[in-house]
């Protein structure tokens, strides 16, 4: 079952450093990802503090990541990706928590059969392997426990992120202006997130940033088959583990 993480009401100042940038939770850079094919490539938005700062739309694995690291000084880094494929004939465990909370999700399948697949539908999918690997040798992946603050990558799933912090379920007849609205409801600037890409990309790095800030977080799935960070629900108020206080 989805665990929680991190803390629900209190602030707590910490540093990090990443390379030679060092910057505290009162100083906080995050990117969101929004991971798209070959021909669509990769979208990223940026934010610190929860405020947007920038955005960067490419094809290049090594461009993004050193955009993140080095442009941004990113701490955090949400992708919409699977992080993981499944491993056997049962679908991932985050996948079938999120289903069992009436959220859907799409099914990740074994990585042999994506390649058995002549349409090239799952192209995006790789593209987002491709990333985490080169992603986690500067950002490790999220682990339940590490302490508030961590550098880190998550996979993150915008459509659960607006239901998450609406409270309900984001099905609507427009996600479009759906989403748009869970951003501006947390004082997030949306002039430049012209397409559904760049809106997803926010709402990645809005989880991210919540993250950051050591807010108590819903964690779905586990670290062998991946786990997805989805901010919590309304409902959500305990803390489960202490020592994610640093």
């Amino acid at each position: 079952m989805a665990q929680q993480f991190g803390q629900a009401s209190t602030r707590v100042a910490f540093w990090v450093t990443l390379g030679a940038v060092a910057f505290s939770s009162d100083h906080r850079k995050v990117v969101g990802i929004d991971v798209g094919g070959e021909t669509k490539g990769f979208h990223g938005v940026a934010m610190v503090n929860g405020r947007y700062l920038n955005r960067r739309q490419t094809r290049s694995v090594r461009d993004l990541v050193n955009w993140c690291r080095q442009e941004i000084g990113a701490q955090v880094v949400a992708i919409d990706a699977p992080c993981r494929w499944r491993s056997g004939k049962e679908t991932r465990t985050a996948e079938r928590e999120l289903l069992a909370q009436g959220i859907r999700c799409f099914l990740t399948p074994r990585r042999a059969d994506a390649l058995k697949n002549s349409s090239g539908f799952y192209g995006w999918m790789f593209r987002g392997e491709a990333l985490f690997r080169a992603m986690e040798k500067t950002y490790p992946l999220f682990k339940q426990g590490q302490p508030a603050g961590s550098i880190c990558c998550f996979e993150s799933f915008p459509h659960a992120v607006a239901g998450h912090l609406q409270g309900a379920s984001a099905e609507t007849a427009n996600k479009r202006l759906n989403r748009l609205a869970v951003l501006n409801q947390h004082g997030v600037s949306v002039d430049k997130l012209t397409n559904m890409d760049w809106i997803d990309a926010a709402l990645c790095a809005l989880n991210a940033d919540l993250l950051a800030r050591g807010m108590c977080m819903r964690i779905y799935g586990d670290e062998r088959t991946g786990c997805i960070v989805m901010p919590s629900t309304k409902a959500d108020t305990v803390i489960l583990d202490p020592k994610t206080k640093s």
